[in-house]
């Protein structure tokens, strides 16, 4: 499908080589993904905390950096993902800390927010953050100030704050997981990002941008996509957003190895992966899905009879990685296949990167 660029919204951003194509140059064609830009465009010169709101994959961070680009703020652009911090370190790496602050505190160190200073500071997933941590941000937005974790002294900070969460923060309010002051203080200004299956108009052009920024990369001719490949992408639901679709791209490209993208190549898959409920331990819970698995058994119990250290652990790694891997390194998918949440999925990430 041929797009006039006439019609098209380009969002480009200057990002190391190796960034995801999506924070780029991501392109919008949809009606609503053009009223969502001009709503930034109106918000993006003050200094107003912004909220956007969208499921995962969305285009979240994509429209933090526009509002920071549009800002004519001079500071840089600082992204953080509150979800993948670790509860006891996330107050030093949101606000800094000194010297001797605590065990492994060898030398002071600037938080994110003096990071920010000047500039733009994303918060994404910030419902992830503890209840306290939550007074400290409110805090610094009102007083435009930090205070370094084993400090006294108040630091200014100039720092304009975008968050972002794929929750119902009403929800989390009632519950008592997110403090209404914060809620207050950031849905002044809030936007909602429609999920991709609500964005048709968007499809194809990011599909075809996506076929652009990964055969550049590749120093590989661009290749088309055929009718069928087009029809099929328009009729996917897109759980995973422009993520998924940047992903599917991704591999459509590597697996066609010639002009033409079709149908076969994308290796979309519409039904959704089955989850399947264990049952107690016991001799009458043996069901189909245990029989499934009934290949694993033999080598797990070679493994029994002579156990490495730290069995268990290191299971779980090669099943997350190997997850990982199979999802073409989306976190949504990954954790939906394996039947576990984002977060938990986040911490094995975590540490698995670490070792």
């Amino acid at each position: 499908m041929s797009t006039s660029l006439g019609n098209l919204v380009s969002l480009a951003e200057s990002r190391p080589r190796s960034a995801p194509a999506r924070a780029l140059a991501p392109v919008f064609a949809d009606t609503g993904s053009q009223r969502t830009l001009q709503q930034i465009e109106r918000l993006a010169p003050s200094d107003v905390s912004v909220l956007l709101l969208g499921e995962s994959g969305t285009g979240k961070e994509v429209m933090a950096r526009q509002v920071h680009t549009r800002s004519g703020r001079k500071g840089p652009f600082v992204a953080v993902n509150c979800g993948a911090l670790t509860p006891s370190l996330a107050e030093a790496e949101l606000f800094g800390h000194e010297a001797g602050a605590y065990t492994g505190a060898g030398n002071a160190r600037a938080g994110w927010f003096e990071a920010a200073d000047g500039g733009t500071l994303f918060l994404d997933e910030i419902a992830d953050l503890s209840p306290a941590l939550q007074v400290k941000i409110l805090r610094v937005l009102q007083e435009r100030e930090v205070v370094r974790i084993g400090s006294r002294k108040a630091i200014p900070v100039d720092v304009r704050l975008v968050a972002a969460t794929n929750v119902d923060l009403g929800a989390a309010v009632a519950d008592g997981r997110f403090r209404l002051d914060l809620f207050y203080r950031l849905n002044v200004a809030s936007i909602a990002l429609a999920p991709l299956r609500d964005r048709a108009a968007d499809i194809l052009p990011l599909a075809e941008h996506f076929l652009r920024v990964y055969s550049e990369r590749l120093r590989m001719p661009t290749p088309r996509l055929v009718p069928d490949a087009e029809r099929a992408l328009l009729a996917h639901p897109w759980p995973g957003n422009i993520r998924e679709l940047e992903n599917v791209m991704h591999v459509a490209l590597l697996m066609s190895g010639e002009a033409l993208i079709r149908p076969e190549h994308l290796r979309l898959a519409n039904a959704p992966v089955a989850i399947a409920v264990v049952p107690p331990i016991g001799a009458s819970a043996i069901t189909s899905t245990d029989r499934e698995l009934d290949p694993l058994l033999a080598p797990l119990e070679r493994l029994f009879n002579a156990p490495p250290t730290e069995l268990f652990p290191k299971l779980a790694e090669l099943i997350v990685r190997r997850a990982y891997e199979f999802c073409h390194g989306n976190q949504v998918q990954s954790a939906k296949l394996l039947g576990i949440s984002r977060n938990v999925l986040r911490t094995h990430l975590k540490r698995i990167t670490r070792n």
